[in-house]
């Protein structure tokens, strides 16, 4: 049994199926679909991952006059996925990868594709997230996924170019491709890839359609002021790091919970509780809790709720971001 934050996070990355199963009833759950690559515009794909059984995140493609550039790195398998997927839409080489964040479902998968001659890139507090939490979370993913092990390496490989100004832009002439950092939500490398003349945004987990939050490493206080910074570059299409696309809708539902989420557990701490009054654990992990939410945010409350609770408790609790606690 692992312990600590490896031990959360990596229960909160793989161990989706009951939490699936509960709101597969939802809206937004019928038309979730795995393995599927749908085209959301010319030269611009969307590849939903297969969460529950591989732990892949989504991706997307976007072609550009000569190239193509995939938005995130995946777990190694789920990147030769992506790479198999990139051959039958285009016949155009892979020259960037963008990490939205420093996760392995959204990062490990970096050497295979610098193997293949693609630059990696991210923002500068990737790598630095990276040189924070790396060996030990690679080396545990290593134990679990034949994927990561089977690359032989020590650690993760950080993106191999990095920017601090945002926006960073690719422009060819013919497609404008803009990567953000709006600051810390999720973590604190979160990247957005926004296609202006589009109107698309694609957003890690920053934003997820679906039960998927992880809030181990986030600052839950200011998630939302993230997503109301990217909210305002007027896109229309959301192209979320889990879950199903969709539309401005997934914007606004990440932000409802996220605002519900820090409204609850403050109202715990003004009210003098302990954590062990709102989150039961078993195991060493939050197993339930007696907090509510609306039902209008229920699609993004799963079995990750009771850590979510935790997590944004103690935020409030000691007035500093979740992730801070855990370095």
């Amino acid at each position: 049994m692992r312990c600590g934050i490896v031990s959360d996070m990596y229960r909160t990355r793989f161990a989706l199926v009951s939490a699936f199963a509960t709101f597969a009833g939802g809206a937004f759950f019928l038309t979730a679909q795995p393995n599927t690559v749908k085209q959301i515009t010319d030269g611009v794909w969307f590849r939903e991952g297969d969460l529950m059984g591989q732990g892949h995140c989504n991706n997307i493609i976007v072609e550009m006059k000569d190239y193509l550039v995939v938005i995130d790195a995946n777990f190694p398998s789920g990147a030769h996925a992506v790479i198999a997927e990139a051959k039958k839409v285009s016949k155009k080489p892979i020259k960037y990868v963008f990490d939205t964040h420093h996760h392995g479902d959204h990062a490990y998968g970096n050497p295979v594709w610098t193997k293949m001659g693609a630059t990696t890139l991210a923002h500068a507090n990737v790598t630095a997230e990276m040189k924070a939490r790396e060996p030990q979370r690679w080396q545990e993913a290593a134990k679990t996924r034949k994927d990561v092990s089977e690359l032989n390496l020590s650690t993760a490989e950080p993106p191999k170019e990095t920017f601090t100004k945002s926006p960073h832009v690719l422009f060819d002439g013919t497609r404008r491709l803009e990567f953000h950092h709006f600051g810390w939500a999720h973590t604190k490398g979160d990247g957005f890839a926004f296609l202006p003349k589009e109107k698309i945004i694609c957003t890690g987990d920053a934003v997820v359609n679906g039960p998927y939050n992880y809030t181990g490493d986030a600052n839950i206080a200011n998630w939302v002021n993230v997503i109301q910074r990217a909210k305002k570059l007027g896109a229309t299409k959301v192209l979320p790091g889990h879950g199903p696309a969709g539309g401005v809708e997934v914007l606004d539902g990440e932000i409802a919970f996220m605002t519900e989420l820090q409204k609850a557990a403050k109202a715990a701490v003004k009210a003098g509780k302990k954590v062990e009054d709102i989150v039961t654990m078993k195991d060493g992990q939050p197993a339930a809790t007696s907090v509510k939410l609306p039902d209008s945010v229920k699609n993004w409350v799963g079995m990750f709720f009771p850590a979510q609770v935790r997590d944004a408790f103690e935020e409030a609790k000691q007035k500093k971001p979740r992730g801070s606690m855990n370095l």
